[in-house]
């Protein structure tokens, strides 16, 4: 039972979450009502504290700058199906964990609430729903994000241990 649990538990929760991301995106990319009034009583949330714009159209939380990062986590969660690429989801799920933490903390912690659109709270109950799933998945693949990072680390930060100085014929001395 534990067995199918772990295979089938993770192709659901990237199902599911990118069915959700993906409807979203209709609302976001469309400028919709419903998107225009979360992120309009979210603009004047931040206007109450200097950073009117910030979720404008064309501010650094925009509809459009989360729903193209929904779109991305949804993309790496899709592709993740793939056996080939089913270290994809850690990514998906840290990129879906993300955005779900803001969605969960701007409807929590500031006037939007958690019906702004008078739906009986589905969008919230979506949004809690994605969040604790996507948190699930970071914890269930850190190994893949833990090299991930440390690739990365490798990458970025140089390496501190002395290297043994190359040897051979490149390196010997020209006789003139």
């Amino acid at each position: 039972m534990l067995a199918r649990l772990r295979t089938y538990a993770p192709i659901a929760y990237s199902l599911i979450a990118s069915a959700v991301f993906l409807d979203s995106l209709r609302f976001k990319f469309t400028n919709a009502p419903e998107t225009q009034t979360i992120f309009g009583k979210l603009d004047g949330w931040a206007a109450g504290f200097g950073a009117e714009g910030l979720f404008a159209q064309t501010g650094l939380f925009s509809q459009y700058v989360i729903g193209s990062a929904e779109l991305v986590a949804a993309s790496l969660l899709l592709a993740s199906l793939v056996p080939a690429l089913k270290r994809l989801r850690a990514i998906g799920a840290l990129i879906a964990a993300a955005v779900m933490t803001g969605a969960v903390s701007f409807h929590l912690f500031t006037p939007l609430g958690i019906d702004p659109n008078n739906d009986g709270a589905g969008l919230f109950m979506m949004a809690v729903v994605v969040w604790l799933t996507s948190l699930a998945m970071v914890v269930a693949n850190r190994g893949v994000l833990f090299e991930l990072a440390s690739a990365i680390g490798g990458i970025l930060v140089p390496s501190t241990s002395p290297r043994a100085p190359a040897q051979g014929p490149l390196l010997t001395p020209v006789r003139s």
